[in-house]
């Protein structure tokens, strides 16, 4: 299935696309797309459910408890910021206050001139993961996600990488979770994202280093996975700072990023 939240910003409604792409309203079986429904999927008649008209789509789950990154988890992304292949999983946390929806405004923040782009797949928890020996047996489902990143507070202000990933709204996430039995295999899949309309990046999932199902076993070494929890899994080359000369992104600009089989987001760019 394809879980989505629809409405105005903070008062967002569960909902599932039905075969034709519409949205249905879930508001009658479940509170919202989130930890304890995940854990709990019901049995969904999604013909029966009633039709929702042209609405907006806000962030694909609720109220996540943490948001989990892996950091250069490509080869090639890696290389383009001169980076060294990581050897095991680079993980850092975003906040989750930064998260906003697949067609939200992006703002930059005051006196940013490095504000960057990184599409990435995202790992939604279905099953609490503590020591975890099958990765897969935990994510319920998986979603497009923007790592969006000021570059100048994540490499030029000292700490961890936290402070430059975690603005208002530097964590699009959506337009809908697909479940992973509906996905199959998240490898293999076209990872994009376009700037103006010039392509920055051209990937696939298949050269993640590590792969998700590895992942959700490794992060749960280090804390435990919660039913609703979204873990980024880093994103292919292309990012504005490794560009030559770099570029960031500006005012007035809109991004279109998407996976395939997970959706697309088209996000404009507002200064603050």
């Amino acid at each position: 299935m394809r879980f989505v939240r629809w409405g105005e910003a903070g008062q967002e409604k569960p909902g599932v696309l039905d075969a034709e792409g519409g949205v249905r309203d879930l508001s009658g079986v479940v509170g919202d797309i989130d930890g304890a429904m995940l854990a709990d999927m019901p049995q969904i008649d999604v013909d029966a459910l009633p039709q929702v008209g042209d609405t907006r789509l806000g962030p694909c789950i609720a109220r996540p408890g943490k948001l989990v990154c892996v950091g250069l988890n490509y080869a090639d992304h890696a290389a383009e910021g001169g980076w060294d292949v990581p050897t095991e999983p680079v993980l850092f946390m975003k906040a989750t206050t930064a998260i906003s929806g697949p067609t939200d405004p992006v703002i930059l923040p005051p006196g940013s001139e490095k504000t960057d782009w990184e599409v990435e797949l995202g790992i939604v928890i279905g099953k609490t993961a503590k020591h975890a020996t099958d990765g897969a047996a935990h994510i319920a489902g998986y979603c497009v996600v923007n790592d969006i990143s000021e570059r100048a507070y994540q490499q030029e202000m000292g700490g961890q990488w936290t402070k430059g990933k975690s603005y208002d709204t530097f964590a699009p996430i959506g337009p809908w979770m697909v479940t992973a039995d509906e996905l199959g295999d998240p490898t293999g899949r076209a990872i994009w994202l376009d700037v103006d309309g010039q392509r920055m990046q051209d990937g696939t999932t298949d050269t993640m280093i590590f792969k998700p199902a590895f992942l959700v076993e490794y992060i749960s070494r280090f804390m435990t996975l919660e039913p609703g929890d979204l873990i980024t899994t880093g994103t292919p080359p292309g990012v504005g700072m490794g560009k030559k000369p770099q570029v960031f992104l500006k005012d007035g600009q809109v991004m279109r990023l998407g996976i395939d089989g997970l959706g697309e987001q088209r996000l404009p760019v507002r200064a603050s």
